[in-house]
């Protein structure tokens, strides 16, 4: 395990732009029955049916619950009703913590002891703030006397709002009845319904985007995700179009002076027209995509591949999702790595003549699962020692289906078994975690 934290020590990560406070609700069977009581099962089932792909009425949140719970599959679905935050806030959640890709990533990174991470986030009110480490390696950027200035996180909050996320995690074999069909949970999982606060923008202010060149210098690598919060139009008329454009600008911008490595972690996003920017202007400008086996589905399906993306969402069977991948770096020749995390395994996809050896991406992997394992095991990693407990957790029992080391017709092709933890404590932020873990470790080697 030192090893690993010795490869990664040097390393200098800049990660935006979405943090949020996730307040965690752990599901019990009495909590369902409470949650179906005042509807007809009937109109519950029929709702499912629909799949609602918002929620603007309460309807739409037990119904898409209940699917996720059902099929296995965590999901994030946005809430386009504020006027239900009041009937949210008023559930009993067990805690509150860090929420956010580029929110957890900071913390986990800081705390695995790099060089430097600096977090961007466009509103960082201070119960925000108080969400990150106090190390003094992780840092904000701000701008004083028109220069830019690197401060600790926990100094650097504005009156800004707080995007609050509630996440709905359960463990597989939670069961109870919808009328008078069984539900069971196939996994372990969560639902997420994700806030858009309409005031919080996915953008750089504008004195700190001209420093964006000053910024790529002083790191290796950056770590980039929420965009799939944009929404396709605000109140003041401005459009996805605007905020993907200047998100392109802002990608260029940070290689201006220095050719970094960037990693997109994609997100479920339920607006086909939102994903399909994502892929046209995010993931065209791109070294490295981070996704699960729904992602890359949806992805597929933008692409035009409706069978494969089907086969993917019934069946994850490897063989499609390696198929998925390299027809992914097949369409973007700025990609250099295609990583899928799954249940049971992780996945890297290179074309042959990436500079790291087959040996040198299955260790990018295994370092992910014993992060992935840390953090579902204890529910948090809060410092270096904490890396022993995933260790500890044996790979699942597919795993000889799943180490594989080779070359196929022009690519590499590396899959390592996730360490799998029976009761997780959570798995929020796993998928974070696994990317960032290996994205990092993968620019170590450059």
């Amino acid at each position: 395990m030192l090893k690993y934290i010795e490869r990664i020590k040097n390393m200098n990560l800049f990660t935006a732009y979405n943090t949020n406070i996730d307040a965690i609700k752990y599901l019990t069977k009495e909590d369902l029955e409470e949650l179906i009581k005042n509807y007809n099962p009937n109109d519950i089932i029929k709702k499912i049916e629909e799949y609602p792909r918002e929620i603007k009425e309460k309807i739409d949140f037990i119904a898409r619950l209940i699917y996720s719970i059902e099929t296995g599959k965590p999901a994030e679905v946005p809430l386009t009703n504020e006027s239900l935050n009041n009937w949210f806030n008023k559930i009993k959640y067990n805690e509150e913590r860090m929420g956010g890709q580029a929110g957890i990533v900071a913390n986990l990174m800081a705390t695995l002891k790099l060089n430097k991470v600096i977090i961007y986030t466009p509103a960082l009110s201070k119960k925000q703030a108080d969400m990150f480490v106090d190390y003094e390696n992780l840092l904000y950027p701000n701008v004083e006397d028109n220069k830019l200035i690197l401060k600790n996180v926990k100094e650097s909050y504005w009156d800004s709002p707080t995007k609050i996320n509630r996440i709905f995690e359960f463990k597989k074999g939670l069961e109870f009845y919808l009328g008078d069909r069984k539900i069971v949970a196939k996994e372990n999982g969560r639902f997420i319904v994700a806030s858009r606060p309409e005031s919080i923008r996915i953008e750089f202010k504008e004195e700190i985007r001209k420093f964006l060149p000053q910024i790529g210098e002083l790191v290796d690598c950056a770590f980039l995700s929420g965009y799939h919060s944009i929404k396709e139009r605000y109140s003041d008329g401005k459009t996805a179009k605007y905020y993907f454009k200047k998100a392109k600008e802002d990608l260029n911008l940070l290689i201006k002076n220095k050719k970094i490595k960037r990693h997109l972690e994609f997100a479920s996003i339920s607006k086909l027209n939102i994903r399909k920017m994502v892929i046209d202007y995010i993931l065209s400008s791109v070294e490295s995509v981070g996704m699960d086996e729904t992602e890359i589905a949806n992805v597929l399906h933008v692409l035009g591949y409706e069978k494969l993306s089907d086969n993917i969402i019934k069946k994850s069977k490897i063989e499609d999702i390696i198929e998925g991948a390299k027809i992914i770096l097949d369409n973007f020749d700025n990609l250099e790595v295609v990583q899928v995390h799954t249940i049971y395994f992780i996945l890297f996809v290179c074309r042959e003549d990436n500079p790291l050896s087959l040996e040198q991406l299955k260790e990018c992997l295994e370092f992910a699962t014993i992060l992935a394992a840390t953090k579902a095991k204890l529910g948090n990693i809060n410092k270096i020692e904490d890396l022993y407990e995933g260790l500890k957790v044996p790979y699942n029992k597919h795993k000889d289906l799943f180490f594989k080391k080779y070359c196929e017709n022009n690519y590499k092709i590396v899959s390592v078994p996730s360490r799998y933890v029976e009761n997780p404590k959570s798995t929020v932020g796993l998928g974070d975690t696994i990317s960032s873990g290996a994205f990092v470790y993968y620019c170590s080697f450059q």
